[in-house]
């Protein structure tokens, strides 16, 4: 169902620039006076697309992101911009590919010169905060724009700026050292001993609080609040393990493929090493996966009080509410585990958008889009006006019943240079139609019909029968590296 506004007056009102402004009677008056709208951003670590039930998963106790979805625009085929957490960080939160940022790795430290959403939106009537992991280097110190930093993790102590003090240690280390508890490495907690702990002293439960905190302080002031929980990312294991049971799980489809010797060198390297740490058999992969389900729950519950909170202080009728992830997990696709792939399962997160002004009403789109449009989005809903700055599209036209041109995505992996392993350029488009090219400098390559072969099973690009596809898709990636200025060779 099309919205009873355009989009001109849908954004206009989320950004609040023109209250007391008539707008036909299309909203109540009270929506029309409100202020500037907050914005509260949640991403999780590791999260694939199929956790919950708007994705087909209607298994997996997640009660509050199943009622946000239903209350959202649900984004179907949502891409991330490359499968590994700083690379694809750095584009969430600035609007630029990994290539053009210089994050291109883990632990590349986000330049300072470069500006994330506060910088960009360059408003001081906004009161920001980050809270969570980070890894856009410098962890636990207060950057980017974010007024307020609450930090969780302790383990990116040798990647800081060499003018900070890598003595200190992030606040859910002090939280641990005041409910008594004593570091098990040296001076710092490990994220397994934090996995273990009761509920309420994990990582979720110290957010959420911090989070709820943050949102009484500053209930009647515009604000922008990021949370990034860790979880569902690995040790995959954590207070709910016994939460869903592994007979109830069902085995990926595509579980039992047998990555032939025309799937690249690189992933079947990763599957044999993925098999030797996380198990062989069925009984293995169902355990893994019902905890990795278990910290999807644990982030549910937090996340639930989160925005029950933002309900009991008035504020949910003035909050656009963003729900992502930084990529997603094999977890028992093809036999593997983690990321850094071009398979599905790594590449397509969640992304859920609830503003005001669908009234509650839930949207299904099916579209491809990248999270590289993610700030743009963001910079329409907040601001009115759109941005022809930075590389990607506002998605706002999809759900305002704006004219939009199907749009082919674009996702990179680019080389670990301590890794031999992974040092290869790869590049992938997907198109509208279906089909999925991934082009690689030193490996194979890989073609994709998804429609119909979604799991990924048959590589078809050494078939010799899809030689114009190959060619047009070809084409569209050399066209997108000229356009945002990418020079790998592929």
């Amino acid at each position: 169902m099309k919205p009873k506004i355009s989009r001109r007056e849908f954004v206009r009102t989320a950004a609040g620039i023109i209250a007391g402004q008539s707008l036909g009677g299309c909203l109540p008056t009270q929506v029309r006076k409100q202020k500037k709208p907050n914005l509260l951003f949640i991403w999780t670590d590791e999260q694939r697309a199929d956790t919950m039930a708007a994705y087909g998963n209607t298994r997996i106790h997640a009660p509050n992101l199943n009622k946000l979805a239903g209350e959202s625009v649900v984004f179907q085929k949502a891409y991330v911009t490359q499968p590994v957490c700083t690379p694809n960080r750095s584009a969430v939160m600035t609007g630029l590919w990994p290539h053009t940022s210089g994050c291109t790795e883990n632990n590349i430290p986000l330049p300072r010169d470069i500006r994330c959403l506060p910088e960009l939106l360059n408003d001081p009537d906004y009161r920001t905060a980050y809270m969570g992991k980070w890894h856009l280097g410098d962890e636990i110190f207060a950057q980017h724009g974010f007024e307020e930093w609450v930090s969780i993790e302790d383990g990116y102590t040798n990647y800081y700026d060499k003018e900070r003090d890598r003595n200190k240690r992030s606040d859910y280390h002090h939280f641990l050292i005041d409910k008594g508890y004593k570091p098990d490495r040296s001076t710092k907690f490990s994220r397994s001993f934090a996995a273990r702990r009761p509920i309420e002293h994990c990582k979720p439960s110290f957010l959420q609080m911090k989070a709820c905190e943050f949102l009484r302080r500053h209930r009647s002031e515009p604000f922008i609040l990021y949370i990034n929980f860790l979880e569902p990312h690995m040790p995959f294991f954590g207070p709910l393990d016994n939460e869903h049971n592994p007979d109830d799980v069902d085995l990926p489809a595509n579980f039992r493929d047998i990555l032939e010797d025309n799937e690249p060198l690189y992933y079947r390297r990763k599957r044999e090493q993925y098999i030797k740490k996380y198990g062989s058999d069925e009984k293995d992969i169902r355990s893994l996966i019902a905890r990795y389900w278990g910290l999807v729950t644990q982030v549910d519950r937090s996340v639930g009080v989160i925005l029950r909170t933002l309900e009991t202080l008035g504020l949910a009728e003035n909050t656009i509410v963003f729900y992502t992830s930084d990529h997603g997990d094999m977890m028992g696709s093809h036999h593997m585990v983690e990321k850094g792939v071009m398979y599905e399962e790594a590449v397509r997160i969640p992304l859920l958008i609830r503003v005001p002004q669908t009234k509650g009403k839930g949207r299904l789109i099916k579209n491809c889009v990248s999270q590289i449009d993610i700030v743009p989005t963001l910079l329409e809903l907040l601001t009115a006006k759109s941005t022809n700055s930075l590389p990607g599209k506002s998605l706002v036209p999809l759900f305002t019943g704006g004219k939009v041109d199907q749009r082919y995505v674009f996702i990179e992996w680019n080389p670990y240079s301590q890794k031999r392993l992974e040092d290869l350029y790869t590049r992938t488009v997907i198109s509208p139609d279906g089909w999925k090219l991934c082009l690689s400098d030193v490996d194979k390559c890989q073609l994709f019909n998804l429609k119909e072969d979604p799991g990924e099973t048959t590589n078809l690009f050494d078939s010799g029968r899809y030689g114009d596809i190959i060619s047009r898709l070809r084409s569209k990636i050399y066209e997108w590296q000229e356009t945002v200025g990418d020079r790998a060779k592929v």
